[in-house]
């Protein structure tokens, strides 16, 4: 650690977020005031098309707290979180989204907790306000399939908003696999950790990110990064189709040496060879997601390009771009 370095960094990832960004500014600031400790705003821009970046270096120029990393282009929110982390230099480092559904007012119990000795204190949702009740079912069951199948003690109903210590954030600086799924790393690096219960709030502007076949594909890469237990199924389906094959074929044989053979209908056969092909192309998918992901991740490429590293004036810096902190993600930057 620098000696001049911050004791909380907060990440905030963001995409599209200029109707909210200065409100979220305004209720963090009041928070952290009066925490009493010193502290960053780590602003990561993923790639918006409105005028967030634009917002972000206004908020900059009047609030020295605050560092801003501008990516390149759109990576993802499991990116962005990653390059916020990269270039957060606090003791601590808490995670929050910028529309305000996780309310900044937590931050000081997630502190306290961190000041007890756990490594990763998370925030769990005790009420959503303002979502289906198709989407707190479905993100019900997700959680709960992913504790069965996955290998990781995943605490249910939790999201990104947490507080992880400093050796957790170099843990996971570690992991640079390309398809990501946060929740599932904070809890597979391990080390203590405890919870703080939270009412999650509506988002306070501007319209979500996130349809239902966003939530299903993340669902899957959350699945496929912590499990081959789809692959298992696949096995399965087919041991379980073979099994029908060999009792149908005893029942044919058999019942053509009692009764004969007059040749039965179509339909029939039809709908086995449907049934048998739908299963097979099941099977290859499933395979298929698993050697996508091994493609993507043996060309090695970078996780990100950061177009521009503003760091704060509270950070020592200069408003000149960072070569050495952090030097593997960062290969290419601009000026300010």
């Amino acid at each position: 650690m620098q000696p001049s370095s911050p004791t909380l960094s907060i990440v905030v990832p963001a995409y599209n977020e200029a109707e909210v960004l200065p409100v979220f500014h305004a209720r963090v600031s009041r928070v952290m005031r009066a925490l009493g400790e010193s502290w960053e705003l780590v602003l990561v821009n993923d790639g918006s098309l409105d005028a967030t970046f634009q917002i972000m270096g206004d908020l900059r120029r009047r609030d020295p707290h605050i560092t801003i990393v501008n990516l390149s282009r759109n990576f993802g929110k499991e990116i962005a979180v990653t390059a916020g982390l990269d270039h957060a230099r606090g003791e601590a480092v808490i995670i929050i989204d910028a529309d305000l559904q996780d309310p900044p007012e937590v931050i000081p119990a997630l502190v306290a907790a961190w000041r007890t000795g756990f490594d990763t204190v998370f925030a769990q949702r005790r009420r959503r306000d303002g979502e289906s009740w198709l989407k707190r079912a479905t993100a019900h069951g997700f959680y709960r399939l992913m504790r069965k199948v996955g290998h990781i003690e995943m605490p249910p109903d939790t999201g990104d908003f947490r507080l992880i210590s400093r050796r957790v954030v170099e843990a996971l600086r570690q992991v640079r696999e390309h398809h990501r799924f946060m929740k599932g790393l904070f809890a597979w690096v391990g080390f203590p950790s405890t919870r703080v219960l939270y009412d999650r709030a509506r988002r306070h502007a501007g319209r979500t990110k996130w349809n239902y076949w966003k939530l299903w594909n993340f669902a899957l890469e959350g699945i496929t990064s912590f499990t081959v237990m789809p692959l298992k199924c696949a096995t399965y389906l087919g041991l379980f189709i073979g099994l029908l094959a060999a009792i149908y074929l005893f029942q044919l044989i058999l019942r053509t040496m009692l009764f004969g053979n007059p040749v039965a209908g179509y339909p029939s056969l039809m709908a086995v060879v449907l049934f048998l092909g739908g299963a097979q192309l099941v099977t290859l998918g499933v395979i298929g997601e698993y050697l996508g992901r091994i493609f993507n991740e043996t060309k090695r490429r970078p996780l990100y390009f950061v177009e521009r590293y503003l760091p704060g004036e509270s950070a020592g810096g200069d408003g000149e771009p960072s070569l050495s902190r952090p030097a593997e993600p960062v290969l290419a930057t601009m000026p300010d």
